[in-house]
């Protein structure tokens, strides 16, 4: 069959298309697939899967012929995409009975061939939410590049895609393989799945089986009190943070790398003062570390290798009459978690102070907008080389010349593509809709519509929801500290599985309280929070919790759990520091949330550290990890675990590396199970976009959602790549062909330019007033009369002292008596007067 013969119907499931069709555009993925080890345990032929009832596949064994005219055997269909060469066979060559089905790529550029039970009520094996299902095929193959892909039925949706389970190795002989589907989600009635080939070469497959599991009933038992159990419980922990820290990196040893550089204080930049410290949890104990840079307001990365990769940081403060504003480094630094030092690399290209860090499927760092030495907006990007140990220099980076603004949320696909979600740090968002998909190897954006309200997501929370599989986004509340309205309380979601996709309004954030100066508050109408954190949870939940009103004032206390599943947040106990600007939320391997930071507008600091137990950790004895068989795993592998008692998921979580409301590394990947007892088989995305090289917490839930500690685990990384990447046959993983229909057309480079321009008061902060650590607001909040009195009774409220007055300006008349004070008695006075 030519490459011009394709599948075809009118159906479309999120980018899987039967039939005939136009080849996609041309796009080469950045993907590489690890070398796929061969495991004792990736075949359990002799297993007993934990099921209840009969084979819910009709004709198994493919024996009962189709009616269909296209060969195919009954209640089967065939499927794929892209530009293959392939054929669909029923053969002979049968594990039992007398035929079996051969689906085999002879050429490929991209996509994949599936035979799938045909979907249709007659056909597809019906299912039950919250349900799981074992399925097993016997299989032989003749490419690496097979894996068991599930679909699912929706009833509102209809047809769609959800996940690949399982990659099948090499094998000249029948082998069989079983996995375990993740719980069925609500609204879904049916299932269908079959075995893609996504590589040159073929897979023969035979006697399917579905059954469904019966896991033994596990009823949870309240440890807390009721509250407890409900919503959680907070604690603050009786030593400080001894840095003003406002970077939180979850080191690949459990402990945590704070980062404070000056601390956004001028007095420790002027002295040279830049610290850092290293927490460790299971002690309760701090170690300061000696810091060679100002990486106040820097990026940071955990490379494959578990060091982590620290960009820019701050070259200078404003002046004190504003005419100069931030400056960025081009400084870069490597820390290593096992000696607890710095080391300097090359240095970028140019600053970038606030810049964005993504790593990419091949273990490369991304990096985008902040602020240039001369204050300016970098148009640079950045990429650095995992092979090369270094960033490249900028003839050898792709250049679109765009700005991104500051701390831009870029999420990678699992194309290798980067989804910019909108959130990012101070005032409107980039022009366009306020979201995008930049495409690296074309080097085009592409603006993605719905997200509302793109200039009010100043510091508004952006997370890739679990399971990473999904590729759902949820962007959670913002401001906008040039206008400082009230805190929105908007949630957007986007599903990057769709053919274009676009945002759709999710539920508003639950309120809770505010300080505006008199004490906590109950929120009202539609006030949200800026400032909020966004942590992935083992059983599958985020956890958004602090924030604030306004720029840089007003604490609001406020969690929430949100569920991906149902799409709704529950209410928990909030944490009872104050938490906006500045500070973090991130999660500790035995599954709390510690929390760090606050930076008000006076310049103050919260050292206080606040512990979160989830409610999970409340319901009774947790499931344990006995042995863990090796931690160095390979994409596509399956890797054996013993637990001490059912699980019903397994994934890994990949540590914290978050800054102002920003971890866009952050992700949850699903890690699908064969079952045989207590022994757990733990089946690896072949997919390195899904779950970048490096370090991770592998997590075992049960039935209750309540995980165990966490283990950890190395992923892929830089010479698994490589050894894959050089035999050409198989150099891909298995990518879909995902967000590949977009509305809007594809924008080419930006002419060339040497920077962006910003406004010296980007930070939100009138410099007139107090020093450079002082925030005093550009604009006021509404609330608040454009008065020298309104003013500054919102000033004394908001502790912000005596305010000294820089030069001769007072553009907020806040000195009407010009005794170069701000706000002193003789200014109300002259202001009635």
């Amino acid at each position: 069959m030519t490459s011009l013969l394709r599948l075809r119907t009118s159906r479309v499931r999120h980018g899987f298309r039967h039939g005939f069709r136009t080849p996609p555009r041309p796009r080469r993925r950045t993907a590489l697939l690890a070398v796929a080890a061969l495991t004792g345990g990736l075949f359990l032929s002799a297993q007993q899967p934990a099921a209840a009832g009969p084979n819910l596949i009709k004709n198994p064994g493919f024996e009962t012929a189709g009616t269909g005219g296209d060969g195919m055997p009954y209640c089967w269909e065939r499927s794929g995409w892209g530009d293959n060469d392939f054929t669909f066979d029923t053969v002979a060559d049968a594990h039992t009975g007398t035929k079996a089905l051969k689906v085999e790529l002879t050429r490929r550029v991209d996509g994949d061939r599936k035979a799938l039970i045909t979907e249709s009520a007659a056909c597809a094996p019906a299912v039950s939410a919250g349900k799981q299902y074992d399925l097993s095929l016997w299989y032989k193959s003749t490419t690496p590049d097979v894996s068991v892909t599930l679909f699912r039925h929706d009833t509102t949706a209809g047809w769609q895609y959800w996940t690949d389970l399982k990659t099948l190795d090499l094998s000249a002989t029948y082998q069989r393989a079983e996995v375990r589907t993740p719980e069925i989600p609500p609204g879904t009635d049916r299932i269908t799945w079959g075995a893609s080939v996504y590589g040159t070469g073929s897979v023969t497959t035979d006697d399917y089986v579905m059954e469904e599991v019966a896991l033994p009933p596990v009823g949870p038992t309240c440890t807390g009190t009721t509250a407890e159990c409900a919503d959680g419980r907070w604690e603050i922990l009786p030593t400080d943070n001894p840095v003003r820290s406002m970077h939180s990196v979850v080191l690949k040893n459990g402990k945590v790398l704070l980062i404070a550089g000056s601390g956004n204080n001028t007095d420790n930049f002027e002295a040279g003062t830049f610290t850092s410290a290293v927490y460790d949890p299971a002690a309760g104990t701090y170690r300061v570390i000696p810091t060679p840079d100002d990486m106040f307001c820097s990026g940071h990365v955990q490379l494959a290798d578990g060091r982590v990769l620290v960009m820019s940081g701050n070259k200078g403060y404003p002046s004190a009459d504003g005419t100069i504003g931030y400056q960025g480094l081009k400084d870069s630094y490597l820390f290593d978690p096992d000696t607890e030092t710095y080391t300097r690399t090359n240095d970028l290209n140019d600053g970038h102070w606030y810049p964005s860090a993504t790593v990419m499927g091949n273990g490369d760092v991304l990096s985008f907008g902040g602020l240039r030495e001369d204050s300016s907006g970098s148009v640079t990007a950045e990429r650095w080389s995992a092979a090369q140990n270094q960033w490249l220099p900028l003839w050898q980076v792709n250049q679109t010349w765009s700005y991104w603004g500051l701390y831009p949320s870029m999420i990678l696909m699992q194309d290798g593509r980067l989804f910019y979600s909108g959130s990012h740090v101070f005032g409107n968002g980039t022009p366009g809709t306020g979201s995008a998909i930049y495409d690296y190897d074309t080097n085009t954006v592409t603006d993605i519509p719905g997200l509302r309200n793109k200039d009010e997501r100043d510091q508004s929370a952006s997370v890739l929801l679990p399971p990473a599989q999904d590729q759902r986004v949820l962007t959670i509340g913002g401001g906008n500290i040039d206008s400082n309205p009230e805190a929105n309380r908007l949630t957007d979601l986007i599903d990057l599985k769709a053919p274009s996709p676009q945002y759709v309004a999710g539920p508003p954030l639950p309120q809770g309280t505010v300080d505006l100066g008199a004490g906590p508050q109950p929120q009202t109408g539609g006030q949200g929070k800026m400032y909020g954190s966004a942590v992935l949870l083992p059983d599958g939940k985020v956890l958004e919790t602090g924030g604030a009103l306004h720029n840089r004032a007003n604490p609001v206390y406020e969690s929430s759990l949100f569920d991906p599943v149902t799409n709704t947040y529950d209410p928990v106990a909030p944490d009872p520091e104050a938490r906006g600007y500045h500070s973090s939320a991130f999660l500790l391997p035995d599954g709390r949330v510690m929390t760090t930071g606050d930076n008000p507008g006076n310049g103050t600091w919260n050292h206080a550290v606040s512990l979160y137990t989830p409610p999970y950790l409340l319901k009774g004895p947790r499931p344990e990890i006995t042995s863990l068989i090796d931690t160095e795993w390979l994409y596509g592998d399956t890797q054996r675990i013993t637990v001490d008692r059912p699980i019903a998921k397994a994934e890994l979580i990949r540590p914290a590396a978050v800054t102002h409301s920003s971890d866009p590394n952050q992700r949850f990947v699903d890690l699908p199970l064969s079952v045989d007892g207590n022994n757990v088989d733990l089946n690896v995305t072949s997919n390195p976009n899904l779950a970048p090289p490096g370090w991770y917490m592998l997590f075992a839930v049960d039935a209750n959602g309540i995980p165990s500690v966490a283990k950890w685990v190395h992923l892929g990384g830089p010479p698994a790549l490589a050894a894959k990447a050089a035999d050409p046959a198989h150099a891909s993983a298995h990518v879909h062909d995902f967000a590949g229909d977009l509305a809007k057309p594809a924008k080419k480079p930006q002419k060339k330019r040497t920077s962006a321009p910003v406004s010296k008061q980007i930070a939100g902060c009138d410099r007139h007033y107090g020093s450079a650590n002082v925030c005093v607001p550009t604009v006021f909040p509404d609330t608040v009369r454009a008065t020298t009195k309104a003013r500054c009774d919102w000033l004394a409220a908001n502790e912000y002292g005596r305010l000294k007055v820089n030069g001769k300006d007072d553009p907020l008349r806040l000195d009407p008596d010009r005794d170069g004070v701000a706000c002193g008695k003789g200014d109300v006075r002259s202001a009635r007067s």
